[in-house]
C-alpha cells in the first residue's frame, strides 16, 4: 500500500510492462518518487560497458559516485539491475528489461536540452594569463571540437577571484588549484582534474643560482621568494608556496605592488630583484631566467572549474579536450620524485 494514500504501490514489473496507471511527471515512475535522468545515464553507461571503471571514465565521474548512483537506482526500483562478480558485470533480467526504457527517457531529455543548446550563448573561459601553453592548448582543441560554439577567452589572474565571478554568473569556467579554494566555495563548484604542472623559479639573470640548469629546493634556503602575497585574487597560489617552503628555510616574499600585464610584472620584479615562484610554462621575462625546481619536483595541480549545474556544449568540448590532450601528453602522470600538499582536494586519489 502507498503509505500516504492507501493506494496499492505499482511493482517494478508492472511499471516496465506498462500495466501501471501512475502519472508520469519529471520522469516519475510511481507516485511516490522520481527517477532522475542522471541515474538512468549511469545505468546505461554501465550496461554499455559492463565495466564500472570504464563507465565512470566515460561519464567523467569517480567510480565510487557511479556505484552509489547505481545502488540508489536499484533501491528506488526495488530490484537488482546488475550481477557483479570479481571477474565480470552482467545485466539481470530486470536490468535487461529496463534498458530500452532508459534509453528512450534519456533520448527525450537530450532532445529537450538540445532545443535550448541550439543557440547557446558564448562560454566565458578564464585562461588565467596569456602565454600559459596548457590552458591555451585545451582552449584551441575545444574550439576545434565545437566550431559552432563561441568560446570567449578571458585573462584574469587567480582562481579565488575567478571562482567568485563564476558563482556570480559573470564567468563560466576557469583553470587553477581547486584544492586551494575554501570548502564552502568548492561545494558550489564542479571540477575536472587536468594536469600536474611542474613548478619553477624565475631568477634575475645574475642571481647566484642562475647558471644551474635545475634548482634544488635546498639551494633556495635563506631566500625570500615572491609568490603573490597580498594579491587577493591568488591566495591559493600563496598558500601552495607557503606549504612548499615550510621547513625548508625559504620564506614567502612580502607583498609587492599589484602589477597588471606581463610588462608591468617584469618591471616590478626587475626593480625588486626577487626570485619568483612560477611554473615551467611561465612566459620568459627580459633580464631573468626560468629554472625548474627539483629534489623533489614540486607540482601545481591544475583543474578545470565551473559552476555546478552548468550545461553548455562548449563546456563539454573543454572537458573532452582536456582529457584528450592530458592522455596524449601524460599530464596525469605524476613524477616519482614529486611533492604535493598532503590530501589535496581535487587531485586523483586524494
Amino acid at each position: 500500500m502507498h503509505p500516504a494514500s492507501g493506494e496499492p504501490r505499482a511493482t517494478v514489473q508492472h511499471l516496465i510492462r506498462g500495466h501501471s496507471r501512475a502519472r508520469v511527471v519529471k520522469c516519475r515512475v510511481v507516485t511516490s518518487y522520481d527517477i532522475e535522468p542522471r541515474l538512468l545515464r549511469a545505468f546505461t553507461a554501465v550496461a554499455d560497458e559492463l565495466h564500472f571503471t570504464r563507465a565512470a571514465a566515460r561519464l567523467y565521474v569517480a567510480q565510487q559516485a557511479l556505484s552509489r548512483d547505481i545502488r540508489r537506482l536499484e533501491r528506488d526500483l526495488g530490484t537488482d539491475l546488475f550481477v557483479r562478480t570479481t571477474r565480470q558485470v552482467t545485466l539481470t533480467p530486470d536490468g535487461t528489461r529496463l534498458l530500452p526504457y532508459a534509453r528512450r527517457v534519456l533520448a527525450a531529455c537530450d532532445e529537450l536540452a538540445d532545443a535550448f543548446r541550439a543557440v547557446a550563448r558564448p562560454l566565458l573561459v578564464d585562461l588565467n594569463s596569456t602565454g600559459l601553453p596548457a590552458q591555451g592548448d585545451v582552449m584551441e582543441r575545444a574550439r576545434e571540437l565545437a566550431p559552432e560554439q563561441e568560446l570567449m577567452a578571458r585573462y584574469e589572474n587567480g582562481l579565488t577571484w575567478a571562482a567568485a565571478e563564476i558563482l556570480a554568473g559573470r564567468l563560466d569556467v576557469s583553470f587553477g588549484r581547486y584544492g586551494g579554494l575554501d570548502a564552502s566555495t568548492r561545494g558550489r563548484l564542479a571540477s575536472q582534474f587536468v594536469r600536474y604542472e611542474a613548478m619553477a623559479v624565475v631568477l634575475p639573470d645574475d642571481h647566484r643560482l642562475a647558471d644551474l640548469a635545475e634548482v634544488p629546493l635546498a639551494a633556495l634556503e635563506g631566500e625570500s621568494v615572491y609568490a603573490g602575497a597580498g594579491n587577493d585574487r591568488t591566495p591559493e597560489w600563496t598558500d601552495l608556496a607557503a606549504r612548499l617552503f615550510e621547513g625548508r628555510g625559504i620564506s614567502v616574499a612580502p607583498p609587492a605592488p599589484m602589477a597588471v600585464g606581463p610588462e608591468e610584472f617584469r618591471r616590478i620584479m626587475a626593480k625588486l630583484r626577487t626570485p619568483v615562484l612560477a611554473v615551467v610554462g611561465f612566459p620568459p621575462m627580459e633580464g631573468s631566467v626560468l629554472r625548474p625546481l627539483v629534489d623533489p619536483v614540486p607540482l601545481s595541480p591544475v583543474s578545470l572549474v565551473w559552476r555546478k549545474g552548468l550545461r553548455h556544449p562548449g563546456l563539454d568540448a573543454l572537458r573532452t579536450a582536456a582529457a584528450e590532450i592530458g592522455a596524449r601528453e601524460g599530464w596525469l602522470d605524476r613524477p616519482a620524485d614529486s611533492w604535493l600538499p598532503h590530501g589535496e582536494p581535487g587531485v586523483p586519489g586524494a
